[in-house]
């Protein structure tokens, strides 16, 4: 129960905090819709989840990689499973503030739909294809998806979601300053829809983004541990877990290691989203925060860590980094990816009836347009697309690429 220091004050209608983004006083839409776009009794933040879930963008993230490449093996995360599971967790803390759990979910769930086939490693192939021509950036290339490729309706381009949506997703990772150089898909879409760049976003949008960072921190473990790239005792060589372990032990005495270390990961996720919970209430009320205008005319982030809990959260990261990201093989695999997509895209730009026919009639004929239309198409790709792609015009990829 919530003690009257920190109990959240909520509407009695809505249940809803003061600071929360309110769904009838949304910005709107960048297309006007027809009867507002209304169907049912869905809200606007509700209408946005939904026509995410619906995209095709969002289901081809099941074969893009989270970590691991796809195809080497089913109980791995890919971008779909980490995007649910990021959703999950931002639900909870959105619940537990009196936040708009829709607009929550619908943030986590979009949030890496921008991402290229391989992960990381197909963004830096794209980045450098671009060279010359803006580069590529996968967090401007989810609002790129959202607001322009990805378009199911007669009447626009794009998904049409609100701006209270899209602002959260363009500044995913806090306020972008006047002076700093924006990705170019950023700029034109800014442009044609400001977002409001220099401000803070809603809360929402803050427990989105630690909502990522919280699953894929101890997610990753998990798969890391599966594959073998990193063992439990050195996970223990790092005090906050080696104190969670041995209370795990002695909670359940005689339970095989891997069910205590599934039962690890729970905790460090409990134990983060607890501190998240606490830390953001007392952040609100010692900020004085009471209404949505409030948390973006802030001057920090108001929903993150405390201080012990975010140091131990870099300990972790840098870990993860060191034993999982920058292991031998993934290393190896990640440059194998760059260089099959460079390639892809090489092969593209040279001949583009190799593309496929939608794509190939829609190919602008000046640069830089012409470049991020191939970048488009193969950012879409899922993994073991590219892979057969690849594979109909150089033959067979190298065997680390060939599990398919």
């Amino acid at each position: 129960m919530e003690t009257l220091d920190t109990a959240v004050r909520r509407d009695e209608g809505t249940g809803r905090a003061g600071y929360a983004c309110d769904p009838s006083l949304s910005r709107g839409r960048e297309f006007g819709e027809p009867g507002g776009g209304v169907r049912g009794p869905r809200s606007a933040f509700q209408r946005d989840r939904d026509r995410v879930i619906h995209s095709i963008a969002f289901r081809r993230m099941k074969h893009k990689a989270q970590v691991f490449v796809a195809p080497y093996g089913d109980h791995y995360r890919t971008r779909l499973t980490h995007s649910l599971e990021v959703a999950q967790v931002g639900r909870v803390i959105a619940r537990s503030l009196g936040l708009d759990e829709d607009l929550t979910e619908a943030l986590c769930l979009a949030h890496d739909i921008g991402h290229a086939p391989f992960g990381h490693a197909g963004e830096d192939a794209l980045d450098a294809a671009l060279t010359g021509q803006g580069g590529f950036d996968h967090n401007a290339h989810t609002l790129r998806v959202l607001m322009r490729l990805e378009s199911p309706y007669c009447t626009h381009d794009g998904l049409n979601l609100s701006w209270e949506m899209l602002e959260g997703l363009a500044k995913h990772n806090g306020p972008v300053a006047a002076d700093e150089l924006l990705p170019w898909a950023l700029e034109e879409l800014d442009r044609a829809f400001p977002f409001d760049l220099g401000r803070w976003p809603s809360i929402e949008a803050q427990v989105a983004a630690v909502a990522d960072d919280i699953a894929y921190d101890n997610h990753d473990i998990e798969d890391g541990l599966r594959a073998g790239f990193i063992e439990l005792d050195q996970l223990l060589a790092m005090d906050f877990i080696a104190d969670q372990w041995r209370a795990i032990e002695r909670r359940f005495p005689g339970t095989p290691r891997d069910r205590l270390q599934r039962e690890l990961v729970r905790s460090q996720i409990g134990w983060m989203v607890n501190d998240v919970i606490a830390e953001t209430k007392g952040r609100i009320a010692s900020e004085g925060v009471e209404t949505a205008q409030d948390v973006r005319r802030a001057d920090m982030a108001l929903s993150g860590f405390s201080r012990g809990v975010q140091q131990a959260e870099r300990v972790l990261k840098r870990f993860m980094y060191d034993n999982v990201y920058y292991h031998p093989a993934q290393k190896r695999t990640a440059q194998l990816a760059v260089e099959l997509l460079q390639k892809l895209h090489g092969a593209y730009a040279a001949d583009p009836a190799l593309l496929p026919d939608d794509w190939q009639s829609a190919l602008p004929q000046g640069e830089p347009e012409r470049a991020r239309h191939i970048a488009d198409f193969i950012a879409g790709m899922t993994d073991r697309y590219a892979i057969r792609q690849y594979t109909q015009i150089f033959g067979p990829p190298p065997e680390e690429l060939s599990n398919v």
